[in-house]
């Protein structure tokens, strides 16, 4: 079969929407799979329904990438958004035709600087992992290219600058808080760091935007063990098939005067802009990741190993809803209908059919994740509820201490537990495994004892709740009792 490009969708017929040409008005840093699904989608579709009419220069942010790939199937690749929508199972496949080209700066650094000349160029976006937004001071302003993001794009904005050419909204997607806010820091940093002038940091102060942005949107990604299939099917091979789940949801945090140049809300997209990201990011932390991490450890112990199967028991879901409805929806200042809603994706989103999403996969770290995720929650529902305690989040701290108690020797990097006959590994910080594995033979009182008081677990705000400990131990006596799965159910009558 013929690679994916413009000249193969001739040949299969294909047609569905495809922009072939158009002037870059955005450049992107990072070319992986969720920026691929997710802002380039997003791109795409308003050049289609919303006459954005711009393409997407891509900048690959590290030597290793995909610019020869993408390059060689001129920047088209198909894109599958499968999951579960009111109940019903949907695999919407859409090629995107947003992508104009993939430039590797470790080959020609110049052509990404010539990008700065570009006067349609009006958006960087980019998604370089939470480590990508760091200050590296070994990188120095000649170098072609500096290694750290933040400097390359200093040493962009520089050019930009250099050219008297306007500045740029600029869209952070990390997966860190404030991202905005921490890559102008950055750009700070080299600005005085590299002796620029005043006048410059100036101009990227006043002429451009730095939004911090939240993401939201599960991409499992390239579908390895399904693309020769796939291919088949499609007539035509394509090595960047990207795939994601349905439900997308993008806040950044700037003014409404965006809206104007981002026509989304003519597309129809699941775009907002706001003042303040902070309460959608407390929205998407405790009710979407804090429902995995309070339910995951518990389901895992009463033999279940993947998300959606979780949701298909009645116990489980029943835990999941009382704790997200009872006890995390209560703790948020969002309007009620908003969360309710929120809420009810959660569910349909665990639900998806194509997504086989390992219970032992989200336990990775979990303690500092029930630090962040769910000790919030916990603590302000008691604030909000005049000291009393939640009970499902308790119960669910009381089953993070079994699951990890259990382990019984040092593995590599983690410590091997027993679910019945079987063994598992819980991977978490080298310290924690050691605390854990020194506690190994306390019983209930004890270990509840250990791990509420432990100031580096949780910055000793566990300790201060009061009747916590006391209920947490006897929620060990129930599990001990009774089995986790019974446990569950005696929670939830």
């Amino acid at each position: 079969m013929s690679r994916l490009n413009y000249k193969t969708l001739d040949e299969v017929g294909y047609n569905g929407y495809i922009l072939k040409d158009a002037p870059e008005k955005v450049l992107q840093f990072g070319e992986g799979n969720f920026l691929r699904a997710f802002v380039d989608y997003f791109f795409d579709v308003m050049n289609e329904t919303a006459d954005f009419n711009g393409k997407v220069a891509v900048a690959q942010p590290i030597s290793a990438g995909l610019a020869q790939l993408i390059n060689e199937q001129e920047g088209l690749y198909t894109l599958f958004l499968r999951g579960s929508e009111n109940g019903q199972k949907v695999n919407n496949k859409r090629v995107i035709s947003a992508i104009s080209r993939c430039i590797n700066p470790y080959d020609d650094y110049e052509k990404l600087m010539e990008c700065a000349s570009n006067e349609s160029l009006r958006f960087i976006v980019s998604n370089t992992t939470e480590a990508g937004i760091c200050y590296d001071s070994t990188c120095q302003k000649d170098d072609a290219p500096p290694s750290s993001f933040p400097a390359k794009l200093t040493a962009f904005l520089y050019k930009r600058y250099q050219n008297k050419l306007p500045g740029f909204i600029i869209l952070s997607c990390e997966l860190i808080d404030h991202n905005g806010d921490e890559l102008r820091k950055c750009v700070h940093q080299y600005i005085d760091q590299w002796n620029l002038e005043s006048d410059f940091r100036m101009w990227v102060d006043n002429e451009n935007i730095f939004c911090s942005t939240l993401v939201d949107r599960i991409v499992p990604g390239y579908p390895r063990n399904e693309v020769e299939e796939i291919c088949k099917e499609l007539g035509y091979d394509d090595n960047l098939i990207d795939t994601a789940e349905v439900f997308g949801f993008w806040v950044i945090e700037g003014p409404q005067e965006i809206k104007k140049e981002l026509p989304f809300e003519k597309a129809g997209l699941p775009i907002i802009v706001v003042d303040d990201v902070t309460p959608y990011k407390q929205r998407k932390v405790r009710i979407l990741n804090g429902a995995h991490t309070s339910f995951i450890m518990a389901a895992y112990l009463s033999g279940q190993d993947i998300v959606r199967d979780c949701m298909k028991d009645t116990v489980i879901h029943d835990f999941m809803n009382k704790t997200i409805y009872d006890e995390v929806i209560p703790t948020l200042d969002l309007p009620k209908d908003n969360l309710m809603k929120f809420a009810s994706d959660v569910t349909e989103r665990f639900s998806n059919p194509f997504i086989d999403h390992q219970l032992l996969s989200i336990s990775l770290n979990s303690t500092s994740k029930w630090k962040a995720r769910c000790m919030p929650s916990l603590l302000e529902y008691s604030k909000r509820q005049g000291g009393k305690l939640a009970k499902c989040l308790t119960f669910s701290f009381a089953a993070y201490i079994d699951f990890y108690h259990r382990g019984y020797e040092k593995g590599e990097g983690c410590l091997i537990a027993k679910r019945g006959d079987d063994t598992y590994k819980i991977q978490d910080d080298e310290w924690v495994l050691d605390f854990f594995l020194a506690h190994k033979d306390d019983d209930d009182a004890a270990i509840a004892k250990a791990v509420i008081n432990n100031e580096k677990m949780w910055d000793g705000k566990l300790s201060a709740l009061a009747g916590f400990e006391a209920e947490v131990v006897k929620n060990l006596a129930l599990i001990r009792d009774k089995g986790m799965y019974e446990a569950l159910r005696e929670i939830i009558k």
